[in-house]
């Protein structure tokens, strides 16, 4: 079989860029091999991402700068998937003459044939269908970087909150979930090439395998904290209102699920909640933090926020800062909101200045930014378990034996935080000996989106 050669462009969450390699591997029957090099790719695929109006115009903005390479070679398959696909579908051919595919977040399995059909016939294809459930769900091995050592795994697709601001449930149709069987599957198949840490991916975890009748969310976790070497278990994201109390258990008796949530408030104000459709209040998301913390005290909370939803005044804004303050949160992301298409809150009235969001988004970000810095400098002297991803370049500039420089580290402890370090010359000469293991590290230095320790002697295993 002739090699041929992919090259994917993924924009967007990381259910994108897990689907990037569900991509890969469906293709790869078919002789197709993934590449770096765009100059040498025989298809080019953009994963797109709709959720806010800047990713859109990037990947527009890629295709179009494909027209010139098409043109020079008629041969090379131009194809567009994921969430911008699934939204413009026959609009992308028109926009996009040189555009060979699209396709929509339902149809990557269906891939195969169609490649077939443009390569044989050079026709052009839309494939938009969605499905109310999952018609395909067989484990695909796709490829994975060379030590690599955490992956995710999708364990349901599609949302049923259609929250006011979000295009999910349109372009990623109406949730369904994965048998718990496969999911185990899956990561058994990740664990045996090398992969030690799993994240569980949904629009909304909380509520996987309610409408099929199949385990709770919590008793999946079990039962992949039970996947003989497997060190970690994350999983994103998890919806404030479904958040279980068997969940929220599952933090003080599963010894390999991580010490961090990702728990999206998106506004700290009560009506802007309510316009939201996000169906919980501000005390109410407070109280279930507590009780996250009274199970799991050290838990690391990160969150989602959108400031300058329509009709947000300086004194509803003024109670997100107020959220932040009481939560003291380890991280967040915060966006500006933007107007998508399908989205009810784009007709809503009272749309916020530019201006004023963007004075917001700061006000935002420095506060966030202060509370992070503290809460990192009060873990120095403290020593953290961490999974070695790999030589990073760090921020140490020591040397080892006779001047030569120390090879530096870097891995993630349990609570998410991005912890560097060095090693002795012994482990430096070969990466092997400490990517994907567990690490203690003692944490000597703190810094804004960081931390910077040395490792304690004789720590080393394949266990956290």
């Amino acid at each position: 079989m002739k090699v041929k050669r992919l090259y994917i462009n993924t924009i967007g969450c990381q259910m994108n860029v897990y689907d990037a390699g569900q991509i890969a591997g469906v293709l790869a029957p078919l002789g197709y091999t993934q590449t770096d090099a765009i100059e040498s790719a025989d298809m080019v695929v953009v994963n797109t991402c709709t959720i806010r109006e800047k990713a859109e115009q990037k990947a527009f903005s890629f295709l179009g700068r494909l027209a010139k390479i098409k043109a020079a070679r008629p041969s090379l398959i131009v194809a567009m998937g994921g969430c911008v696909a699934q939204q413009e579908g026959e609009a992308v051919l028109k926009r996009m003459p040189h555009v060979d595919l699209v396709f929509g977040t339902h149809a990557i399995f269906r891939l195969p044939e169609m490649v077939r059909r443009i390569e044989s016939s050079h026709c052009r294809i839309v494939d938009v269908r969605l499905s109310e459930t999952i018609e395909t769900d067989r484990p695909v091995d796709g490829p994975l970087n060379e030590g690599q050592v955490s992956a995710f795994v999708t364990i349901m697709r599609g949302c049923d909150n259609y929250c006011t601001y979000c295009v999910v449930p349109h372009v990623r149709g109406r949730e369904a979930s994965r048998h718990p069987d496969r999911i185990i599957e899956e990561i058994r198949m990740r664990v045996d090439r090398g992969i030690r840490e799993v994240t569980l991916l949904g629009q909304n975890v909380n509520s996987y395998g309610n409408k099929e009748g199949l385990c709770s969310f919590a008793e999946l976790l079990e039962r992949v904290n039970a996947i003989e070497g497997l060190g970690r278990i994350r999983f994103t994201t998890s919806h404030p209102k479904d958040l279980s109390d068997e969940l929220i258990q599952a933090f003080g008796k599963l010894d390999k699920l991580c010490r961090h949530i990702h728990l999206p408030v998106q506004s700290g104000d009560d009506d802007i909640l309510s316009r939201m459709n996000r169906r919980y209040s501000s005390s109410a998301y407070l109280e279930k933090l507590a009780r996250l913390r009274q199970v799991c005290p050290d838990i690391a909370v990160t969150s989602d926020f959108i400031v300058g939803f329509p009709g947000e005044t300086d004194r509803q804004f003024q109670r997100t800062l107020e959220l932040i303050e009481a939560v003291r949160y380890d991280g967040l992301f915060a966006f500006m909101y933007s107007d998508r298409p399908n989205a009810p809150a784009a007709k809503f009235s009272g749309k916020v200045s530019e201006s004023v969001k963007k004075e917001r988004l700061q006000a935002l970000l420095d506060l966030q930014q202060t509370i992070t810095r503290e809460k990192h400098e009060a873990m120095v002297g403290r020593v953290r378990t961490v999974l070695v991803e790999g030589p990073s370049r760090g921020l140490d500039d020591s040397t080892g034996a006779g001047g030569s420089p120390k090879i530096r580290w870097s891995g993630r402890a349990s609570s998410n935080h991005i912890v560097h370090f060095s090693a002795s010359d012994a482990h430096s000469a070969n990466k092997e000996i400490l990517t994907g293991e567990f690490a203690d590290i003692m944490i000597e230095g703190a810094y804004a989106h960081s931390l910077w320790g040395r490792r304690v002697q004789g720590s080393m295993g394949a266990e956290p």
